[in-house]
């Protein structure tokens, strides 16, 4: 959807003791799982004195795919069951210094979820998005094999014989989140090529989502490289033309369907079997509603990509608001409002029916455990009226609704730079808005790592814009000084110093 739309090679003796702040929104986690809270080193220290994996979940409390996650698998008596042969720890992005052990994981995306063994290798990378059962399977899986994906991968690629359920680790692995632990991540849609190639003809299962991975990973690069379209759009179409091959990669029909047409020729045959499929997906009472409104908000996109100058027929924008309120009705709980209202909101603005969603995102605020990340729905909503000032009001109280330290300072990135936006006349909302986020920024322990770190070069980035004509050099002036304040507060060793001095550098130069 359109508007809004997270390994390391962890060796104990090198996890010096750090300070945890523990998660305490009731609205963190379902109950009945013993998770470590935050407390990375102590997860590990008792994975090794009871000989278990460690199971890591990286997330936040507003996250639209966590709270999937959350009302799909963490509350299934199964996976449940199944805690009992790990060591679950929780690393919320909020929690302190939570962006730090993020940089040294390597995980950005919320949800990441990592397999790990007692001395703390990875074994593999769990999917964020998927169908339980497969996801459960997964963990089996994890769980139980000799090998980690790494060393599965390299076997793979030399050739070697893997069984089975080898294969199947492979292709369910979170290729999406890897982050370049098991390859450079320039060379994963090449390498997933070469594994759909190599894979035995049976499990037939296997070798269609190897395959289908492939291509999704091809479709989503820039300049893909040369490969065989049309032995592609073959197998595509194979498994469009298939109910129950599609119902079983309904993730990747979802979520890929519009880069796989510009991929391998928007031809009437694939749309149409893209349709065809997209359709019964989304009326698949099977599927959770956040991928049913996927499937409709692809099938949306696709019909706005062929037809850019039409407005909606109106049995589609009918459709939009049935499928919505069906949304609605059928999410009580607050987990799976927190992903499934959100989705349902962008829906309805995709749609052009702002008025639509803006009421259902409004009868939200009040309940919400985190209303802030619907308020930037709203300001989006008021972006595409042209309501300028309602925009940044939204986006303002966005902002000053947001609570925990990296949630925080990326609320606060998105209030700045559409400030820049919309009212770059606006000196004073700028600088005192940019100034908040920099205060913010020295209350926290971890300013300068992932997500954090990135909201704040997304902050500088723009106020150097902002000023690109020099005429708000006094007030970018004031903000570098306030920055540096920041930095001299930072010891000498600290690995956040030099990022720190360099946004800083970068402001005045």
């Amino acid at each position: 959807m359109k508007r809004t739309l997270l390994v390391m090679a962890l060796a104990l003796a090198g996890l010096m003791p750090i300070a945890h702040a523990d998660v305490s929104d009731g609205h963190a986690l379902p109950p009945g799982i013993s998770w470590q809270q935050g407390d990375v080193p102590a997860a590990f220290a008792r994975a090794q004195a009871e000989n278990k994996p460690v199971f890591l979940y990286w997330g936040a409390v507003w996250c639209p795919p966590c709270n999937q996650v959350k009302s799909t698998i963490f509350n299934r008596p199964d996976f449940i069951a199944a805690t009992r042969q790990f060591v679950p720890v929780y690393l919320d992005g909020d929690s302190e210094n939570a962006q730090q052990l993020g940089e040294k994981f390597k995980v950005r995306g919320y949800p990441t979820m990592i397999l790990f063994r007692p001395d703390g290798a990875e074994i593999t990378r769990l999917p964020g998005e998927v169908d339980p059962e497969r996801y459960l399977r997964t963990l089996q899986l994890g769980l139980t094999t000799v090998k980690p994906v790494k060393a599965l991968l390299s076997d793979a690629l030399a050739g070697n014989r893997l069984a089975a359920a080898d294969w199947q680790l492979l292709a369910d692995y979170a290729w999406d989140v890897d982050r370049g632990q098991l390859l450079p991540e320039k060379d994963v849609p090449a390498t997933l090529e070469k594994l759909a190639e190599r894979v035995p003809a049976e499990p037939a299962a296997v070798a269609t989502r190897l395959q289908l991975k492939a291509l999704a990973a091809l479709a989503g690069e820039k300049e893909p490289p040369a490969f065989d379209r049309n032995l592609a759009r073959g197998r595509l179409l194979q498994v469009l033309g298939d109910d129950r091959l599609s119902r079983a990669n309904a993730d990747i029909v979802i979520y890929s369907a519009g880069d796989a047409l510009k991929l391998l020729g928007d031809d009437a045959t694939l749309r149409e079997a893209f349709d065809a499929q997209l359709k019964k997906l989304e009326a698949d009472g099977t599927l959770y509603w956040g991928d049913r409104l996927g499937a409709a908000s692809t099938l949306l996109a696709l019909y706005k990509q062929q037809h850019p100058k039409q407005p909606l027929p109106a049995e589609r924008v009918t459709d939009v608001k049935a499928r919505a309120a069906e949304a609605d009705k059928a999410s009580p709980n607050p987990y799976q409002r927190q992903a499934v209202i959100t989705a349902a909101g962008e829906l309805l603005a995709d749609a052009g029916l702002l008025d639509e969603s803006d009421k259902l995102l409004k009868g939200e605020l009040k309940t919400s455990h985190a209303p802030y990340y619907h308020m930037l729905i709203l300001a989006s909503n008021a972006k595409e009226r042209g309501d300028k000032a309602a925009a940044l009001d939204w986006y303002q109280k966005a902002y000053q609704a947001s609570e925990g330290q990296a949630t925080r300072l990326q609320w606060g990135a998105s209030y700045v730079s559409n400030a820049v936006e919309l009212e770059p006349q606006d000196a004073g909302r700028i600088e005192a808005a940019a100034s908040e986020v920099f205060t913010d920024a020295g209350k926290s322990g971890s300013a300068f790592y992932e997500r954090s770190r990135r909201s704040l070069e997304k902050v500088a980035g723009k106020l150097k814009a902002w000023n690109q004509d020099g005429k708000h050099a006094e007030a970018v002036g004031r903000l570098a000084g306030q920055l540096d304040g920041v930095c001299g507060k930072l010891p000498a060793d600290d690995a956040q110093k030099p990022v720190c001095d360099g946004l800083v550098k970068n402001l005045k130069s």
